[in-house]
């Protein structure tokens, strides 16, 4: 055989293998595309369903019996079983547990309380009482996703504890929010849990959120994210704007808990709309964008409406990443006012003026956000970025805990141009990577973070490199 000849079969075998494996990739890459495929529709599929599954009709129901406790108010009775908050709390821990027994015990459902006093408006020792249900997770039962909505109801008079005060949107909305997101979500499981809370003590200084946030704190319950639904159940604004598509979610930039140290690091790295709340906005934003119909989430880059303070804000102060979810068009005349009609206006916070189907939508919003999380790996911890000077930029983060994680497919590293309000780019990596570097990506000229995702493509939210924008170990 002639050299030539022995060239010609080493390259008709090269190309033979070359073809051999131009197959096999194809067909991996087809099996894992049709696969991812598969995956995203169901998971579609489930998450459009828990959207649409919450009832007006109960919603309704819930509003009405919390409204016809007369007041709620912090300071009102509190042995009566019929008048008061007293009355009114025991009923939704009642109301927690009938949906416990439902699903065969599946919810915990406890007290969470302390006395406060020698406040402004609560001078005298007051027993603040939260009430708290828990749905565990089957994988990682310490990491949690919690909804709330706030029990107590007031008038014009911060420390009238007697009028009739129906607190039928502000916030008796939110509460019958809470139980049905629990009604909804009961019926599935998850890998991590789901807390579901009725907080007291919110218009009297926010002091049913401080007790649970320092709860959880002592006892070491690693907190991803904070749903503060306060008013979700009113359409007309003092404005006259009538809306039903809208809603808007608060977050806080800057991290309250910051140190000195990291506010530095912030300075000249950025992260300044990248706090773990400000990226837990966003998710609801996506979430809202892909599987409620007719809703468009107004992110506001704000702690709160201005100049006032929502419960989310207790969480965000004991460093735990919380948002506050409400309708856009609020109408001061139906907010802390004593029942009356002055020239023609009338004021007070009635049942009338409620929209049911408008507090439906909004609480299949929080179901499909704290399904998606609770489904979703927990989100990465430790990543960090380099790339300066450099013509590419590389991200690096912790691996998960494979048995509080069994369902980690991999992560998504996300870029966005640094004025744009949502993640715009994204590549996969696969579970075993810790980092991944993007050539000819300048790190200058975008903000970059990293997500984990699951098996059924359920994703948590992005995390923002470096402390600013951690949610946690």
């Amino acid at each position: 055989m002639t050299k030539q000849d022995d060239y010609t079969i080493i390259s008709t075998k090269n190309t033979f293998m070359k073809s051999v494996k131009a197959t096999i990739l194809s067909i991996l890459f087809a099996t894992v595309f049709l696969g991812s495929t598969l995956a995203q529709t169901l998971q579609m599929e489930v998450l459009r369903e828990i959207g649409a599954a919450p009832s007006a009709e109960r919603i309704e129901a819930d509003i009405t019996t919390l409204v016809e406790f007369g007041t709620r108010h912090t300071l009102s009775d509190t042995t009566s079983d019929t008048r008061g908050i007293g009355a009114a709390r025991r009923w939704i821990k009642a109301e927690f547990e009938r949906i416990s027994a439902d699903c065969g015990g599946c919810l915990e459902v406890f007290y969470v309380s302390d006395v406060i006093e020698g406040t402004r408006r609560i001078p005298e020792p007051t027993n603040v009482v939260n009430v708290v249900a828990i749905q565990r997770g089957t994988a990682d039962p310490n990491r949690f996703i919690m909804m709330s909505g706030d029990i107590d109801s007031r008038v014009s008079d911060a420390l009238d504890g007697e009028s009739e005060s129906p607190g039928a949107n502000d916030n008796a909305s939110g509460v019958a929010g809470a139980l049905e997101a629990a009604r909804v979500l009961t019926n599935y499981e998850f890998e991590g849990s789901i807390m579901y809370a009725a907080l007291s003590g919110e218009e009297q200084g926010l002091f049913g959120g401080q007790i649970l946030a320092e709860y959880m704190k002592e006892n070491d319950m690693d907190l991803k994210g904070v749903l503060n639904n306060d008013m979700i159940g009113n359409i007309q604004g003092i404005n006259q704007v009538i809306d039903n598509t809208t809603a808007r979610v608060f977050s806080e930039g800057t991290r309250a808990v910051e140190t000195e140290r990291e506010g530095n690091i912030r300075r000249y790295t950025g992260g300044e709309v990248d706090s773990p709340s400000r990226n837990l906005a966003r998710y609801v934003d996506k979430m809202a964008d892909d599987y409620i119909r007719n809703l468009d989430v107004m992110m506001i880059y704000r702690l709160d409406r201005f100049g006032r303070g929502g419960h989310h804000r207790p969480f965000n102060a004991a460093g735990f990443p919380g948002v506050r979810i409400m309708e856009t068009n609020e109408d001061y005349n139906r907010q802390h006012q004593d029942l009356r009609t002055e020239d023609g206006v009338e004021y007070g916070d009635v049942l009338d003026e409620v929209e049911f189907d408008f507090a439906a939508k909004l609480t299949g919003l929080n179901a499909v956000v704290m399904a998606g999380m609770s489904w979703a790996p927990s989100p990465p911890a430790e990543v960090e970025i380099e790339g300066a000077v450099r013509p590419s930029t590389t991200l690096k983060w912790k691996a998960l805990d494979a048995e509080q994680n069994p369902q980690l497919a991999g992560y998504k590293i996300y870029w966005r141009l640094t004025d744009a309000n949502q993640w715009q780019k994204s590549v996969f990596v696969p579970a075993d990577a810790t980092e991944h570097t993007l050539e000819n990506v300048v790190i200058d000229n975008y903000y970059f973070g990293v997500a984990s995702v699951s098996k059924d493509g359920f994703e948590s939210p992005v995390v923002f490199p470096g402390p600013n924008g951690s949610f946690g170990d």
